[in-house]
């Protein structure tokens, strides 16, 4: 999503990481992967168990990629990394 940063802007779409990290390893991993967009910390898990993003285990993140529109609705949710140009077309598709 990084790279195609612009593209999701045109979309009228904000890109967030959410995860359970400090805000130091956040520092560090934007600048380490030079993350254009903005990481926000969820150190009490509040964001991660209301989005049901838990695994198994209870105690570790599954990484899951969200469209939430402007009322706060969800319209597509995947575990994993979907692809750039999947996620711009559900956007394209949300906008239409």
């Amino acid at each position: 999503m990084r790279d195609d940063k612009e593209k999701f802007e045109r979309l009228d779409a904000e890109i967030l990481g959410i995860n359970p990290g400090s805000l130091k390893s956040h520092e560090n991993y934007v600048r380490d992967f030079q993350f254009n967009f903005r990481l926000l910390s969820d150190s009490e898990y509040s964001v991660t168990k209301a989005y049901n993003a838990l695994k198994e285990n209870g105690q570790s993140v599954q990484r899951t990629v969200y469209v939430i529109d402007k009322a706060g609705k969800i319209r597509y949710a995947k575990q994993g990394m979907p692809s750039d140009e999947e996620l711009l077309e559900t956007l394209k598709g949300l906008n239409k």
